[in-house]
């Protein structure tokens, strides 16, 4: 039997390097984190706020809710966008450090807060910080592992989300029952991340395309600086990476396509996900069990299914194509609203369409971890990213916003699930015009 045909007899993973594997436990770690910084948030937040407001106000903690959830939002967008560039110019490993030690501080800080002003100021800085690590962390697997696997381990990274959010969930089950100061624990436990930088400074590479790539930018600068003529190669090169995602019109197209495909995602995400908790917790409470356990449980099911979800989706984008993947997962999505928020009433099936839920409108994310980088040459594919991953945050932002307001004035939970996840015909709509890239090698 010839080599090539033993490699292929063997597993996926056999054909990986040491250094691959620890780009893939460095950017999940990393991403696992944020998702634990996330999900303490919106798991602890009612609890936070009970303590953080007057009692004349606890009719409208879903608005102070969805506004503090919003600013961390608002911060990722922003954090997200400026780490892209940062990533494109100073390297895709050194972003990745800078990131996790940011919001592992800011974490920590938020326990101190004061007043539900302070809490939302803190929410956004951290927000900030969190914003840039699933760039930096989708951009150097994405660079640095084999093209016939790359949805893989990009799925295997967006596990770390979910992971976090399971994590988070089972740290609120013990928590919680601590008092009125239990989600103080819960942030300040989020400083631990933190450590992850000693072992990524000594144990994971720099992506040597983007080293390749920055070396011809740095000689393209100093010819530039030098008043020598400069090709068109060059030229682009020295363009400031956010302006050059709408230079050339193939970029721009892809760039303004997967920026809807983002938004849908993204606000129907933030815009459900968020009440999933404190949905069951009501309906718990009124059947005379424990609110916040209930809680603690749907967010057990949503957050371990999505994993599930995460990872099926890279596996089965390397075998049947970004496309119809994204689709189907898209489609299953809008199905599992109604499903969850109007079909099911029993408090145990309930936990089995929330885990469904999950799976699909958390799980869909890894489209972007798989279909984005594989869009942009190396020289933008940070810059891209992070823009199209971030700046539907921009507008996202206000979905629990929005979705708060409408359980609070207009009839509930299941209006407002039904009401934001319409936005999802703007995947379907974009789809189709965007490249299948399963197998290929990324743009250079």
């Amino acid at each position: 039997m010839s080599d090539a045909s033993v490699a292929a007899a063997q597993p996926w993973y056999r054909s990986l390097t040491r250094s691959q594997g620890n780009v893939l436990v460095a950017a999940n770690l990393g991403w696992l984190f944020d998702g634990y910084e996330t999900f303490a948030l919106i798991i602890s937040v009612g609890v936070a706020l009970h303590g953080l407001l007057e009692p004349s106000q606890y009719g409208q903690i879903p608005v102070y809710a969805g506004t503090v959830i919003a600013l961390t939002l608002l911060g990722w967008g922003i954090g997200g966008m400026i780490g892209g560039v940062i990533t494109d110019y100073f390297g895709r490993k050194r972003a990745m450090m800078i990131a996790i030690l940011g919001y592992s501080l800011l974490t920590g800080l938020s326990a101190f807060a004061w007043d539900w002003t302070s809490f939302g100021v803190m929410r956004f800085l951290v927000g900030l910080a969190i914003g840039s690590e699933w760039v930096t962390g989708s951009s150097i697997v994405a660079e640095l592992w084999p093209d016939k696997n790359r949805g893989k381990g990009v799925g295997l990274m967006q596990c770390g989300l979910g992971i976090g959010f399971f994590l988070a969930s089972l740290a609120w089950l013990f928590i919680s029952p601590l008092g009125s100061d239990a989600w103080r624990y819960m942030f300040l436990l989020g400083v631990l991340p933190g450590l992850l930088t000693l072992w990524v400074r000594k144990s994971i590479p720099e992506s040597d395309k983007w080293a390749r790539a920055n070396d011809k930018r740095v000689a393209a600068v100093e010819r530039q600086r030098s008043g020598a003529t400069l090709t068109a190669q060059e030229r682009e090169l020295t363009r400031f990476t956010v302006a050059g995602l709408f230079a050339d019109a193939e970029i721009r197209k892809r760039v303004i396509l997967a920026f809807f495909m983002s938004l849908a995602t993204t606000f129907v995400f933030w815009g459900i996900s968020t009440w999933i908790p404190p949905y069951v917790a009501s309906i718990a409470g009124k059947a005379g069990l424990p609110p916040q356990q209930w809680a603690s449980y749907a967010g057990l099911a949503y957050n371990g299914a999505s994993v599930i979800g995460y990872a099926g989706f890279g596996f089965l984008a390397d075998t049947y194509g970004r496309k119809p993947v994204t689709i189907g997962y898209v489609l299953l999505a809008f199905l599992s609203v109604p499903v969850l928020f109007m079909w099911t009433h029993d408090l145990v099936w309930m936990l089995a369409a929330v885990g469904f839920c999950g799976m699909f409108v958390s799980g869909q994310y890894t489209w972007m971890a798989a279909w984005l980088p594989e869009f942009f040459p190396t020289r933008m594919r940070a810059t891209a990213a992070g823009f199209v991953f971030n700046t539907p945050r921009l507008i996202a932002w206000v979905g629990p916003l929005i979705s708060g307001w409408l359980i609070a004035n207009a009839g509930g939970f299941s209006q407002a699930a039904m009401a934001i996840s319409s936005i999802y015909i703007l995947s379907l709509l974009a789809v189709p015009f965007l490249p299948e890239t399963k197998g290929k090698p990324l743009p250079e």
